[in-house]
């Protein structure tokens, strides 16, 4: 059994307090992937860069306390891949790769886009760029999960308020048909929508901050883990947790039936 997780923890050290590695030691995962650390290597305290038994991977940005993404893993890879090799999505620290075997491990972050018109251009030119990688991998003759805050939700089905959100960044038709792309044209198998067909409400995973969107439960899948579809095939469950907060984000469990010894 392989277990993965994905988070969006929307500052390393706030969700440290938040109880998050207290969470993760109960949890029996494989591999963490988290976004949004928004730390330097210099903010990171023993214990947030290697918590028991895990190794910790990272790929910072070069703005403090913005971005940046990381993968804790119980193996050790063969190759580390930090970045995507492209200076100014490098900068802001949105990709790091983990390669073990046969199988790679990816945590990525997509821009938002909802700030101003300045930075959905920025995410629409992180989108176009990160397709080829997409092919690359898909491409590549190994498994691999990308794991991550995409900030897009696919489908009606995956956001509360899709009606009033159509015109806005997250929901908007061209990031839709990207994504549907992603699925469709280059073959990655969005996992938790092929274990959990059905689900609606319950498959949220960000909420904002305003108003009372967590209590009502008005919010947005935008967290994936998008696999090659041999690997997607052996999904067998998958869980958003929400009995503790620790970002404005919830984990995105999947368990796989994959066995890393005959990787």
């Amino acid at each position: 059994m392989l277990r993965i997780i994905t988070a969006n923890l929307n500052g390393i050290r706030s969700a440290s307090n938040k109880g998050f590695f207290d969470w993760l030691r109960q949890q029996d995962a494989d591999f963490i992937c988290v976004q949004e650390l928004k730390a330097q290597v210099g903010d990171m305290s023993a214990a947030l860069l290697n918590p028991p038994d895990y190794f910790g991977y990272f790929h910072y940005a070069e703005k403090k306390g913005y971005s940046g993404v990381g993968i804790y893993s119980r193996h050790q890879p063969d190759v580390i891949i930090e970045g995507l090799g492209i200076d100014d999505i490098d900068a802001e620290g949105r990709y790091i790769e983990l390669v073990l075997g046969k199988l790679s491990i990816v945590s990525v972050y997509l821009p938002s886009g909802s700030s101003s018109e300045e930075r959905q251009a920025v995410k629409f030119s992180f989108m176009e760029r990160f397709r080829p990688r997409l092919e690359q991998l898909r491409q590549s003759g190994r498994e691999v999960v990308v794991c991550g805050d995409w900030n897009i939700a696919h489908r009606e089905v995956d956001l509360k308020n899709w009606k009033s959100n159509q015109k806005n960044s997250g929901f908007l038709p061209e990031e839709r048909a990207w994504l549907t792309e992603v699925f469709d044209d280059l073959g990655w198998v969005d996992v938790h929508r092929r274990v959990c067909p059905d689900a609606t409400s319950d498959a949220y995973t960000w909420w904002s901050n305003r108003g009372q969107a967590w209590a009502k439960n008005v919010g947005w899948r935008i967290d994936y883990q998008i696999a090659t579809p041999a690997i997607a095939a052996t999904a067998v469950r998958a869980s958003v947790f929400k009995a503790q907060r620790f970002s404005d984000h919830a984990p995105l469990t999947i368990d796989y039936h994959w066995n890393l010894e005959d990787n």
